[in-house]
Formats: C-alpha cells, sequence, structure tokens
C-alpha cells in the first residue's frame, strides 16, 4: 500500500478543516508546519512528536481501512520534508539566517517580515484568530500555534532563540500590590510574555502596543510592565514612535519597548523624516471599483462644503432628531491646512466632537484601525486592502485569503513593518549579533 505517495500537505491542511481533532493533536497541524519550517536549525525536535502524531491521525481518517503504524506514519512525515520547498512559500526565512526569533501574537505577520528582512528565522508563532492564522499560513507557509495562555502551547517554545517579539494586546493590571512588578501582572497577556522571557532567556525583546499604554491608569501599568521586566534581569528602553516618521503616510504613533540581557547603549530610531502623502500608495484600478464608493449621502456633504466660500460650513441638521448632539449643536465641517476635510458636531462643551473625517492625496491618512478604514474626500472612496497594507508597509504581494472585512480588520489590528524593521536593525547592531 503506497500511503506515501499519496500524502501531500496540500492535502493534510484540506483535511484539517473538515476532521474534528482529539486532544491530544489539537496541535498537529501547526506542529507539523513548524517541524518542516525548522528542519535545518535543530529545532524541530521541539514538534516532532506532535507534529508525527497529528500525521498519524490524519492518515487514519484518510485511510479507515488501513491499520496505520509509526513507520507509515514516519514515511509520510520524511515524503513531505523532501517535498518542501521553500520556494513554495511567499515569504520563505532567510536561506543562511544571522538569528531566531519567536512571534507571540503574530497576527497576520508584521513582526515576523520586519525580522526576516533582516536575516531572522521564526522559530515559533503564535496567534488565537483563526482567520488571523489563514492569513499567517497562506504567507508563510506555516500555521501559528493557538492560545498562547495555555501551558500546553507554551511548552512547544524553544529556549535558544536570540529576539521574542510580541504586540501583545493591553488588559486591566492589579494594583493591590505594593510591588507592582511580576505579581501585580497575574491574570493579564503580559504576564505570559513574562513567563516565557523567565523561562527561555532570550538576549533580547521588542514589545508593542498602543500609545495610550503610557498613560494607562496614570501610568501605573506602565510602571508595572516595567517593574516586571527589571525584575528579570532585563535592562529596557521605550519610546513612542510614529509610522508617518518612516515613510508612510499614515499617522500612527505606537508604544515601542526594548530589553536586552547585555547592558547595552540603545538609541531609537528617529526615522528619515516626514512627507510621505496618500498619493504614493494609491492603486489606480481601486478608483473604478463600485464597492469603494462612500454613499450618495457623503458626497452630498462633501459637494456642499466645497460650494460654500465659508471656512467653517455649517449644514443641514434638520433631518437629525432634535434631541441628539447632531439635532441640537448641528454639523459643521472644515477643512484642515493639509487638505484633510474634518465634519464635527458643533457642541462647545464637547469641543466639537468628530463626525466624519476624510483624507486626501496630498496628504497622510489617520492611524488605520480594525473599524474603520480611511476615505478620501478628493477620490469619493475608501483605500483598497491594496492600499491600506500598503499604508502598514505591507508588501503587495502580501496575500489574503479571508474576505476584505476580515483583512481591513486584520491590517488595523497589525504593525507598522517598516518601524519594527527599523528597530531590530539598531538592536542587532547594538549587541552586534
Amino acid at each position: 500500500m503506497k500511503l506515501v505517495e499519496n500524502v501531500s500537505l496540500e492535502e493534510i491542511n484540506e483535511k484539517t478543516y473538515r476532521v474534528k481533532l482529539i486532544e491530544s493533536i489539537d496541535y498537529g497541524k501547526a506542529s507539523l508546519s513548524h517541524y518542516l519550517h525548522n528542519s535545518n536549525n535543530g529545532i524541530s525536535k521541539n514538534y516532532k512528536k506532535s507534529a508525527h502524531l497529528y500525521l498519524k491521525h490524519v492518515l487514519e481518517v484518510k485511510y479507515p481501512e488501513a491499520e496505520i503504524t509509526n513507520a507509515i506514519a514516519e514515511n509520510a512525515m520524511q515524503y513531505l520534508l523532501s517535498n518542501y520547498k521553500k520556494e513554495d512559500i511567499t515569504f520563505p526565512s532567510p536561506e543562511n539566517p544571522t538569528f531566531k526569533f519567536i512571534d507571540l501574537f503574530s497576527g497576520i505577520g508584521g513582526f515576523r517580515l520586519a525580522s526576516q528582512n533582516l536575516g531572522g528565522n521564526c522559530v515559533f508563532s503564535s496567534e488565537w484568530d483563526e482567520f488571523s492564522q489563514k492569513t499567517y499560513e497562506a504567507n508563510f507557509g506555516e500555521t501559528p500555534f493557538g492560545d498562547i495562555t495555555k501551558a500546553e502551547t507554551r511548552k512547544f517554545i524553544p529556549k535558544n532563540y536570540d529576539l521574542l517579539c510580541a504586540g501583545f494586546p493591553c488588559q486591566p493590571f492589579s494594583y493591590a500590590g505594593l510591588k507592582q512588578g511580576f505579581d501585580e501582572t497575574r491574570g493579564t497577556l503580559f504576564f505570559d510574555i513574562l513567563e516565557i522571557l523567565k523561562n527561555t532567556e532570550p538576549r533580547m525583546f521588542l514589545l508593542e502596543n498602543v500609545k495610550g499604554l503610557k498613560s494607562h491608569e496614570g501610568g501605573k501599568t506602565l510602571k508595572i510592565i516595567e517593574n516586571s521586566l527589571k525584575d528579570l534581569g532585563y535592562s529596557i528602553k521605550w519610546e513612542i514612535l510614529n509610522s508617518y516618521d518612516f515613510g508612510l503616510p499614515q499617522y500612527r504613533e505606537r508604544w515601542y519597548c526594548v530589553g536586552f540581557k547585555d547592558n547595552v547603549d540603545f538609541e531609537f530610531p528617529k526615522g528619515e523624516g516626514r512627507g510621505s502623502k496618500i498619493k504614493s500608495i494609491i492603486d489606480e484600478k481601486a478608483n473604478s471599483d463600485k464597492k469603494l464608493k462612500i454613499s450618495e449621502f457623503e458626497i452630498e456633504r462633501i459637494n456642499f462644503h466645497f460650494n460654500s466660500k465659508e471656512l467653517r460650513v455649517q449644514h443641514d441638521n434638520s433631518k437629525y432628531n432634535p434631541n441628539t448632539k447632531k439635532g441640537k449643536h448641528g454639523v459643521f465641517s472644515f477643512q484642515k491646512p493639509d487638505g484633510a476635510l474634518r465634519f464635527h458636531i458643533g457642541d462647545v462643551a464637547k469641543t466639537q466632537i468628530q463626525e466624519a473625517f476624510y483624507a486626501c492625496q496630498e496628504t497622510y491618512a489617520p492611524t488605520i484601525i480594525a473599524n474603520r478604514v480611511p476615505k478620501l474626500w478628493d477620490l469619493q472612496r475608501k483605500l483598497s486592502v491594496l492600499e491600506a497594507q500598503r499604508l502598514q508597509g505591507f508588501p503587495n504581494n502580501f496575500r489574503f485569503p479571508i474576505s476584505d472585512n476580515q483583512a481591513y480588520k486584520q491590517l488595523g489590528n497589525s504593525v507598522a513593518v517598516p518601524v519594527l524593521e527599523a528597530i531590530i536593525k539598531k538592536m542587532l547592531n547594538t549587541i552586534k549579533l
């Protein structure tokens, strides 16, 4: 019975979605792809046992009439390994990597792209969202492990790597204790990062979060984070950096924190200067895409603004309920000096709440977030997925095997690749790795 010749990684991946896996092989698909990906660096042994169990189960499902022995499963795994080609992967690891890293809360792989561009080899990835996992797999040929808060997930993390990368979600912290350090982070996702740092002790790490982390709970959250990292023996430094300073036409400020086991003198990169405009990322083909067009109501309001000779234009608010803020205070529009068009509610007490915002090709985009896609008044449409990924520094050939709505969400939750690349480059140069 020639099972080996009938096995392909594509079939295994397809079968995974149709088979309810038993608990012992829940991590099988991730283990198998990690095993294949790390076959040349000695770390594949971390994943071999789980990958073997997974492949054996898939073959048993595929050939229920056959007796699938361990030897057959091993032969199938070696067959997959011998046919594993990096050229079949859109963004493969470098042939001769200079450092190893792990990718936690990996999303769609912004940290991975930046690190691989600088010679890094990813030896572990983790992401719980199934749609992000699909995008990650489509581009890197690797399925991330799931929930990093589970001990059975963390057990796969190797210990011999150089850099930990994590764009972790910000969760509430407890302030009951006096130390405000490691113990005060229990129950948060940041605690899982600390546990991994404590158990694996990489030479350095890079963390990313929203700008608001700096002032969260009056700075107490940040103090806990700083103390916790220092308690593990790391010298740390953090900075707020803006993607607009790194060649992207997007005003995106984020908190970045680096840490080193060595006592080093690290300085964050400053960027190459501002000035990039949205027109540099525009895809002309998108102008004729009807799905991207803004509504007729929006177009009418925009035209009304530009047909008026006033600087601050008052719009008809009779269509709004008089008991609402729009009905009570009215809607106004104002064009900013950079060309962006802002609609706001004229409530002086609320500092004129922004109601809508439209950029244009001659300026930069506001921060792209999960539930907001930048719109342009001059093109009368929102940005396409391709344009949105360019805003984040993802290459044109980056693939999204999911819906556009999911792609926008993933990009909004992702990281600005050029910023990460600049930081990691400085980190590598600092420790001369």
